[in-house]
């Protein structure tokens, strides 16, 4: 298999170096399997001859056009980070070419993949859209503006759709890496996984910081702030279009523009997050959490952990 890591100048140093780690590390264990797959043919690829990481080290790339279609690409994380910086940085034009690149390997028979700010230079393309996708948390609000035509969950932390893998942030690259290698051999990905000690994680929304993204549009910050003052009392959409001074249809598509959730599937979240927060602060049973957060018992306050954690909770598991 020939796989192509796409890395532009100022790549994140961290998302670079787990994607090869991960792919050079399995093609060490992978002769100590039965039946071992063919080794990974891994190719640093640039649009520029010379490339640095954010960090200022020197990549040694190969220039595009003196390689050759690739069976998988894979676009690692951009350093800029948070939407302003990442809005300019994708206006350079090495990140058009890019995207041109990728638009070319596509007319064959090839996987792509990014991971955190990369799922951007991918959905610049053009070619994730139809498709569902993931990126980096923080950032779900800038993606739903400027790739209204993509199906974004930020929850999780791996998406597979058509051909198209995208992962979440940072060490999501490592998950990213592994769905590469289950896709040729699942035990080699295992194997691969217990040498580097990853765990199975398959959600963001246990590091999302709901505060953080409702920022991104005044009449959702002001609900947010609205929501937390009512965990207690329950959910009313009509109260809180007129807390926020919107209308009740004006309130739901400016929640689901900037997180793609309905209001009370938010104010559900903020729940969550406030249960979590005392779960690991205090010594409180969920049943008890539950009461003060708006429920009459803890089956309710559980079934949403599971639902949006997934069941590997540990303080859920320690507290029922």
């Amino acid at each position: 298999m020939r796989l192509h890591l796409l890395v532009l100048d100022g790549v994140f140093d961290l998302g670079l170096a787990a994607l090869a780690d991960t792919l050079t590390t399995a093609n060490e264990l992978a002769p100590s399997l039965p039946g071992a797959p063919a080794p990974i043919e891994l190719n640093l690829v640039g649009v520029r001859r010379r490339v640095r990481t954010a960090q200022g080290l020197t990549v040694p790339v190969v220039p595009a056009e003196r390689v050759a279609q690739p069976d998988v690409v894979l676009v690692p994380a951009l350093g800029a980070k948070m939407p302003e910086p990442l809005a300019a940085r994708l206006a350079r034009p090495d990140v058009a070419d890019a995207v041109a690149l990728l638009q070319r390997w596509s007319r064959g028979a090839v996987t792509m993949g990014a991971a955190c700010t990369g799922t951007f230079v991918l959905a610049e393309s053009a070619l994730l859209d139809g498709q569902r996708a993931t990126t980096s948390w923080w950032l779900a609000p800038m993606f739903r503006q400027r790739y209204p035509r993509i199906a974004l969950d930020e929850s999780r932390m791996l998406v597979n759709s058509a051909g198209f893998t995208t992962a979440g942030a940072a060490m999501a690259h490592l998950d990213l890496a592994l769905s590469v290698l289950r896709s040729r051999s699942p035990a080699l990905a295992a194997l691969a996984a217990r040498y580097l000690l990853v765990e199975a994680r398959g959600s963001q929304a246990e590091f999302v910081i709901p505060d953080h993204l409702a920022h991104a549009d005044p009449v959702v910050e002001r609900f947010e702030g609205w929501a937390r003052q009512r965990l207690a009392r329950g959910f009313s959409l009509a109260e809180a279009a007129r807390a926020v001074g919107a209308s009740k249809r004006t309130l739901a598509r400016r929640l689901h523009g900037v997180l793609g959730k309905t209001p009370l599937s938010y104010f559900q979240d903020l729940r969550v997050e406030r249960a979590l927060h005392l779960l690991r602060t205090g010594s409180e049973s969920v049943d008890q959490i539950a009461a003060q957060i708006g429920y009459a018992d803890g089956v309710t306050l559980r079934s949403l952990l599971r639902r949006k954690l997934g069941k590997g909770v540990r303080e859920l598991r320690a507290r029922s």
